[in-house]
């Protein structure tokens, strides 16, 4: 998380690119579905302009000492539902990373100058290394569901998309390489997996008052 400095006033063109923010307590990457519940009138309003206007929006993780500074835009797929009262259910779409530049707070709702990003490298991860990664992405899933296309360019957000840890997917989202995301996820993986089946296996025996061991790596408790 960082400061961010205030935009300021801006005349007519600067306002046309700034970008409504939605902080929330989520990372949200690339090509990931995420679904909201909007509820909050300055969010309604925000939500409905980007509706009319079929423009994205930004999330960037909200934390106690702020916002972070890199986030990923997010477009509507579809509403799911409307409320009498303004509510709405809505499933967005991961689009493109940006980082913050100054903030504007004109508006009820927050906005921000940003610039856009790729990825540095114009190669393509190895092919090796995307096998692995998608090996990985079994174990992940638990049950099967179809397998990924190891010859996406962007294969890492595809298989992030089941992880719910925030500081890792925060470091997949501020990475600039494939490959580097790749070799992270390839290593975070194994841990991640344990500590799943672990908590996985504390929920179900704590209605019993059972005690659970500490995992064993490599086995289930």
């Amino acid at each position: 998380m960082a400061a961010v400095r205030d935009a300021g006033s801006h005349n007519g063109s600067m306002s046309d690119r700034l970008l409504p923010l939605f902080p929330l307590a989520v990372v949200l990457l690339p090509r990931n579905f995420l679904p909201l519940h909007i509820f909050e009138d300055r969010y309604k309003l925000m939500i409905g302009a980007a509706i009319d206007s079929g423009t994205e929006f930004g999330v960037v993780r909200a934390g106690k000492d702020g916002i972070a500074r890199v986030g990923c835009t997010a477009s509507i797929e579809r509403v799911l539902q409307r409320y009498d009262d303004g509510r709405l259910d809505i499933l967005t779409i991961g689009r493109r990373r940006f980082v913050i530049q100054s903030l504007d707070q004109e508006k009820e709702y927050l906005r921000a100058e940003v610039d856009y990003f790729d990825d540095d490298e114009a190669i393509d991860a190895p092919g090796d290394l995307r096998v692995r990664a998608v090996r990985v992405w079994a174990d992940l899933q638990g049950e099967q569901e179809e397998e990924p296309d190891s010859n996406d360019p962007l294969l890492s957000f595809q298989l992030a998309q089941r992880l719910d840890d925030l500081e890792f997917r925060q470091l997949l989202l501020m990475s600039r390489s494939e490959a580097d995301r790749l070799r992270r996820i390839i290593q975070f993986a194994p841990d991640y997996v344990e500590q799943q089946r672990h908590a996985a296996h504390m929920k179900e025996i704590a209605p019993k008052n059972g005690h659970g061991p500490l995992p064993v790596k490599g086995k289930e408790v």
